[in-house]
């Protein structure tokens, strides 16, 4: 309202200014030549009065000082430059609307003042006052319709901009959480599989302490070895959490298929007898797959010793089939529980994660007869592959 206000008191200063020039005098432009009228002053107290309350009603104000500019047009002689005010509220019309009002509004505003004083006004029809008012209620449209149209990219610009920066945070979490999952996924492969040999060789140990202390030797050598990996690979997840920055080179290749024979030698040093077949000699596999065949084996192995026992025989295959990659892993329900999903752990989880992660499919559940069944299907080309990004990470 004050900013508003100091506007309506300078359009004032210039109407009543304007109307002491004659700008047809013998030397031209010639000030204190004519005097106004006095309707012409109370037209003008009027319109800038009006002006007052650009902001709150700009149709209002518009029509007010449009029909005031119309009485001076057709009455004043001489005239009065009350059609300042209009101007300045078609400017504001046309700056807070749409570009279809302001081209309706200015069209009429214009044909109306200007129509009005070329044909009911005391001057000729070619005056140029006349040509003024079409001038200046054109230049008022054109200018305000400049302002919203700007106001409107600096908007789109701005609210672009915060809605990138929103897309960015949430990308910045879905990462974290994916992360989180992933680090925890890897941690209790790693824990579950080591910890569940330990406690085998740790029970054989004590079992036969006494009367065979070679093979508890033996069995504690196995512990110590599989204690002595869990902690290798638990202090290089930690070391990688630990690491302000992202890691210059990892330490150790990640886990694969390469390494199966490794990881069921493990598992036959605890008691369990695995048989695997292969068929799938000269199949490249991208990281990420090779990863999460590994670690279903892993995981799947690590159940049967939980649960199905050392007396409990495990079958591994693994089969490239078209685009796909197929592992089986059967155990023959040896044990008093050979339901993983009874135990409450998280591996069937993991490994369902991981598989969907990849586009693939799990299946797990009992066999007829006992037992239990895990079967993965992993596409060899992923959508990681196949967009060049780099796997997974380990």
């Amino acid at each position: 309202m004050a900013l508003d206000a100091a506007l309506a008191a300078g359009v004032t200063l210039c109407m009543v200014a304007g109307s002491f020039v004659d700008p047809r005098g013998p030397d031209g432009v010639t000030w204190g030549m004519r005097t106004p009228a006095s309707l012409s002053l109370v037209l003008i107290a009027l319109c800038s009065t009006a002006l007052v309350f650009r902001r709150r009603a700009p149709m209002t104000v518009l029509a007010l000082t449009g029909t005031f500019s119309l009485i001076e047009s057709v009455t004043g002689d001489p005239r009065a430059p009350v059609a300042m005010s209009a101007v300045i509220a078609l400017y504001t019309v046309a700056s807070t609307t749409d570009r279809p009002t302001t081209w309706r509004v200015g069209l009429l505003t214009m044909t109306v003042l200007t129509g009005a004083a070329m044909l009911a006004g005391p001057l000729p029809w070619y005056a140029q006052e006349n040509l003024g008012i079409f001038a200046w209620t054109g230049i008022g449209a054109t200018a305000g319709d400049a302002v919203r149209s700007r106001r409107a990219f600096v908007h789109a610009i701005r609210e672009r901009a915060e809605r990138a920066e929103r897309t960015r945070e949430e990308e910045a979490r879905r990462r974290v959480a994916e992360e989180r999952l992933r680090i925890a996924r890897d941690l209790h492969d790693v824990v579950a599989h080591h910890i569940a040999l330990v406690n085998v060789q740790a029970g054989v140990a004590a079992h036969v302490m006494d009367k065979r202390p070679d093979q508890a030797k033996e069995a504690l050598a196995h512990v110590r070895e599989a204690s002595r990996s869990a902690l290798n690979e638990l202090r290089a997840t930690v070391g990688l959490l630990r690491q302000s920055g992202d890691p210059e080179a990892p330490t150790e290749p990640a886990p694969g298929l390469d390494r199966l024979d490794e990881l069921v030698g493990t598992f036959r040093s605890a008691g369990l007898h695995v048989e695997v077949a292969r068929a799938d000699q000269g199949t490249t596999l991208p990281a990420a797959v090779d990863l999460a065949a590994f670690r279903v084996i892993q995981e799947a192995l690590t159940n049967v010793q939980k649960h199905a026992g050392t007396e409990a025989k495990a079958e591994v295959s693994v089969v490239c089939v078209g685009p796909n990659i197929e592992i089986t892993v059967l155990d023959n329900g040896g044990g008093e529980d050979d339901d993983p999903d009874s135990g409450g752990g998280h591996g069937l989880l993991g490994m369902r994660e991981r598989v969907t992660a990849l586009r693939g499919t799990l299946t797990t559940g009992p066999r007829y007869g006992g037992g239990f069944r895990v079967h993965a299907i992993l596409p060899v080309k992923t959508r990681t592959a196949a967009t060049g990004d780099p796997g997974e990470p380990v």
